[in-house]
């Protein structure tokens, strides 16, 4: 019967909670144990798929279709462990579920409240899908609940952890608080007394935490471990440092060094035994300290002030990296930049060994991005373009290649040559999908995993080393195959295609040295220890080129 770790955050935002996470979730792996992470989010939307980017970083898509909150790819990235629809939920989507409910007359004419109502269908979720893909019983099931204790929106959440440790009953549920222990420079002091508040609060709220771990920018010397204990009524012991890591793929070993997966077994009654096997943390941490070089890759995108919009993106190219004992330096490049000035895109681009055009909505920077495509086909520098980048990349072939000046995007406006074009229905997982042109923006969206057949002589087959893959997508509109004709008389092969042959799903120039764009995204399925081949492919090909500058 699964055990529960409810993980919680105090005193400001932004303190590593989801990294922490994942980060104990690799360590009981390690160890031997079958986890599965979920995230709790207290905002009001039902997923963050109409979010902007720049609210709450990207969106990240799981194998089944979920939009979901970009903690999840940590989890899935250091455990491996595929997310579910089920391992993301906001208060929005539990109040949609309760009042959905409520208009059926499911609550047989109750008066609907937070308690029990709201709070039953939070431990419904928390408690629901505790097995493995392969029907195993998992061994933790790790909840982390989003914002900061105190705030109004994550209450009923709170509640819901204090019901469910009663439920659970003794050694089946502990929890996990992180707080933040400021050092002033001023008197050269760290300070607890934001911790000791914390803990309160959330005691006061029925959940005394268990184990505590506390983020700080210098070393937490044994006295003050000790006042943080006495104080918050845990064992010293159980007070974690968490000092900032040079790489977030350190983390596991710097939170196993300090005792975090030994202390977390103790609290459910559990012995260690043994040592968990880090070796590839080891490897990855080796990798990235020591490189055997590094290259230089320009990203030109639209959110590029904020790299939390590339979350998944920043971390497949560091895999690209560890997969070629490279260090990768992004340079994140405004697209608009390079709108109507060659002279720019000369000089922002000359210096980068390789080019990536990432995901995105909407005409802003659309031009820039298709001026940065023309210049890497034409300086022969690899590309990579990934959904959107893919289809500015046929837009700027047809333009340029196929003479077709006035190709553009639908998404754009009314246009007279639709390289790219709405989908308004395509063949989904359970048969037929459709969508209207003016129905709602959320979940509506091609999402999830598919499966595309590969060209047996293109690049990509190579690359993957097979003709099916299954690829997550999260777009609208896709490159209209009634040009796939012309765009290949101009040099641009369709190397990659839906089952049924109706949706191109990736081109290739095979006369560059890489230039390849798909329509998924790869980035969500790359991890540390197995870098996706596509990332893995575009770093060695940005190597050969740093090497021929």
């Amino acid at each position: 019967m699964a055990r529960y770790i409810f993980i919680t955050g105090g005193v400001v935002s932004s303190l590593g909670k989801g990294l922490m996470a994942a980060s104990l979730a690799a360590l009981l792996q390690a160890r031997g144990y079958k986890v599965r992470i979920r995230k709790f989010d207290p905002y009001l939307n039902v997923d963050p798929g109409t979010m902007s980017p720049y609210q709450h970083g990207e969106v990240y898509v799981t194998d089944d279709g979920a939009e979901t909150d970009l903690d999840l790819g940590h989890y899935e990235r250091f455990t491996g462990v595929a997310a579910h629809q089920s391992d993301n939920v906001t208060s929005g989507r539990i109040y949609h579920t309760v009042i959905t409910r409520e208009r059926r007359g499911d609550y047989l004419g109750a008066t609907v409240q937070v308690i029990p109502h709201v709070t039953d269908a939070i431990k419904a979720f928390a408690r629901a899908d505790t097995v493995d893909d392969n029907g195993d019983e998992l061994d933790f099931v790790l909840c982390e609940i989003g914002g900061t204790v105190g705030d109004i929106e994550s209450l009923p959440f709170i509640e819901s952890i204090r019901q469910l440790k009663n439920e659970l009953g003794r050694g089946r549920s502990i929890s996990v608080h992180v707080t933040l222990v400021p050092y002033i420079a001023a008197a050269g002091e760290l300070k607890t007394k934001p911790t000791q508040h914390s803990v309160r609060e959330i005691a006061a709220l029925g959940v005394a935490p268990d184990v505590l771990v506390c983020r700080c920018e210098q070393p937490l010397p044994p006295s003050e471990r000790s006042k943080i204990a006495l104080f918050c009524n845990v064992p010293a012991s159980a007070v974690i440092p968490a000092l900032d890591a040079k790489s977030i793929y350190a983390v596991p070993l710097q939170y196993h060094a300090e005792g975090l997966d030994e202390e977390v077994l103790r609290a459910f009654g559990i012995e260690p035994q043994g040592a968990p096997d880090l070796s590839r943390w080891s490897e990855i941490v080796d990798r990235l300290t020591n490189p055997q070089g590094e290259v230089t890759i320009g990203v030109v995108g639209k959110y590029v002030g904020l790299q939390d919009a590339y979350k998944s993106l920043n971390e497949a190219l560091v895999h690209g990296g560890i997969a070629n004992r490279v260090k990768v330096n992004v340079r994140w490049i405004d697209a608009e930049l390079f709108e109507g000035d060659d002279v720019e895109t000369v000089a922002q681009l000359e210096p980068c060994d390789a080019i990536l055009v990432p995901g995105a909505f909407g005409e802003r920077g659309a031009e820039g991005k298709i001026a940065a495509i023309r210049f890497a086909r034409e300086r022969r520098i690899p590309y990579f373009g990934i959904c959107f980048g893919m289809q500015m990349a046929c837009i700027e072939g047809a333009r340029n290649l196929a003479g077709i000046s006035d190709a553009s995007s639908t998404e754009f406006g009314p246009t007279e040559q639709p390289v790219v074009g709405l989908i308004t229905e395509w063949m989904g997982r359970d048969g037929l999908e459709k969508r209207e042109e003016q129905g709602d923006l959320g979940g509506t969206m091609r999402l999830g995993a598919y499966e595309a057949k590969l060209s047996g002589n293109s690049v990509v087959a190579g690359i993957y080393g097979g003709e099916t893959i299954f690829e997550r997508h999260r777009h609208r509109y896709e490159v209209n195959t009634h040009y796939k004709d012309a765009l290949e008389k101009g040099g641009l092969v369709f190397s990659g295609m839906s089952p049924d042959g109706t949706l191109p799903e990736i081109v290739e120039r095979p006369d560059h040295p890489w230039f390849v764009a798909v329509q998924f995204h790869p980035e969500l399925k790359s991890k540390p220890f197995d870098p996706h081949p596509l990332f893995a492919s575009f770093v060695e090909a940005a190597v050969k080129q740093s090497r021929l500058v």
